[in-house]
């Protein structure tokens, strides 16, 4: 692959995102949306389609993973940056209703995602059925909490009690979404090198010591250590951070982004110079590196493939609807918010957006999801996205907004 290659991909990559970027904002979608269509019609769905020889120049298959590789320092980016932006002491602070609704809208799609597991593995026959059926699972309990957070802005919901409950527990969502990927991961891993699921079990241990080692030894260091420091320092030892927690968890057997995310999570949250810091590196991650990735998606996924699994991909979307918005709202319903509030909860867990992407992402690349099955689960994230803000507005109009803060 050419240097030229590469820097054209780049261009026609951010323009197609710029543009449906602004096209969804003036329908009242969040960036993501635009950005993931973009995705979508730069890959063999549609551009591939009305211009196969330009599509086969632009983008040849020996390019793709040096574009992956590429999109892959921006989805570690991002994931710290996601860690670093939880606040876990708001789980804390509305442990009752974010616990009961925040973990039911975790159980239910959850155990959705398990049984339906069975049937979608005859569309994945290779795969082993216990990381098929965990993947599965989480892609159908995942709430993206920057597209969640986006949204709330958005809809001006960020400063009431319904805002800050979601926030809960998507943040809740995240921790535990990501700590079972993982798991997945590991145990794929030890599939492929026919050990067993019982050798995942190594790996696991060092990830757990690893986990209470950052927050018992790293993490009171690098509070002491970033009081010590300029912000021009402190981007610098940040960037160092979360590039050598990714590569340790990548070594460990488990996915570098967890341990980019893990970096975010353990981050000094005292220090006054986090945000600035952390306004430097999100710029180049979302702007740049991370529509890579939806175009790495985007060139992964063919929805033609969907085929006569169009019936399938319905039942899919449905469930998956039907699992997180039913889960919150019981929860919600059962610590006493009224009808309207706990749906609106559910609307809004509902979203899913990149997160999903990165966990599809991580399935296909283990050889879990097989293409047709990857694509199906990429338009279920597509739609659930984009249904979020309409169905809020309709279940929330400006008139019952009050009542989200009481």
């Amino acid at each position: 692959m050419t240097l030229v290659l590469l820097l054209l991909q780049t261009a026609a990559i951010l323009a197609a995102c710029r543009l449906l970027h602004g096209i969804a904002g003036r329908f009242g979608q969040p960036p993501v949306i635009g950005e993931i269509v973009a995705g979508l019609l730069l890959g063999p769905s549609f551009f591939g389609w009305i211009a196969p020889s330009l599509y086969a120049r632009l983008f040849p298959a020996a390019s793709l993973p040096a574009l992956n590789e590429l999109s892959q320092i921006g989805l570690v980016l991002f994931m710290f940056l996601v860690g670093l932006h939880l606040d876990l002491t708001e789980v804390h602070a509305l442990r009752r209703v974010a616990g009961l609704a925040g973990l039911l809208s975790i159980v239910v799609p959850f155990a959705l995602g398990l049984a339906l597991a069975r049937p979608l593995h005859v569309l994945a026959p290779s795969s082993p059925m216990l990381p098929f059926s965990l993947l599965i699972a989480i892609a159908m309990s995942i709430t993206a909490f920057p597209v969640l957070a986006r949204i709330l802005a958005d809809q001006k919901l960020t400063a009431t009690k319904l805002g800050h409950i979601a926030i809960a527990c998507a943040a809740l969502n995240d921790v535990l979404a990501w700590s079972i990927l993982a798991w997945v991961v590991a145990i794929s891993r030890a599939h492929q090198s026919m050990l067993g699921e019982a050798s995942a079990l190594g790996p696991f241990v060092i990830l757990v010591a690893y986990i209470v080692g950052m927050f018992a030894i790293i993490r009171p260091a690098l509070r002491w250590f970033t009081g010590r420091i300029t912000a021009t320092s402190e981007l610098s030892v940040m960037l160092i951070f979360v590039f050598l927690s990714s590569s340790v968890t990548e070594l460990a057997g488990f996915h570098a982004l967890f341990g980019a995310f893990l970096a975010g999570v353990i981050w000094p949250r005292s220090d006054s110079k986090r945000d600035a810091v952390a306004a430097k590196i999100e710029p180049l991650a979302t702007t740049m590196l991370i529509p890579l990735f939806f175009s790495y998606t985007g060139l992964r996924t063919d929805v033609g493939a969907l085929g006569v699994n169009l019936g399938l991909t319905a039942l899919v979307i449905a469930l998956a609807i039907a699992g997180k918005v039913g889960g919150a709202f019981m929860g919600a319903r059962i610590t006493g918010f009224d009808v309207r509030n706990a749906l609106a909860l559910g609307v809004l867990l509902n979203t899913r957006g990149l997160v999903e992407l990165i966990v599809l992402n991580v399935g296909l690349d283990l050889g879990l999801l097989p293409p047709a099955l990857f694509s199906m689960m990429v338009i279920m994230a597509l739609v659930t996205t984009a249904i979020t803000t309409p169905v809020l507005k309709a279940v929330l109009p400006q008139e019952y907004r009050r009542t989200a803060a009481s």
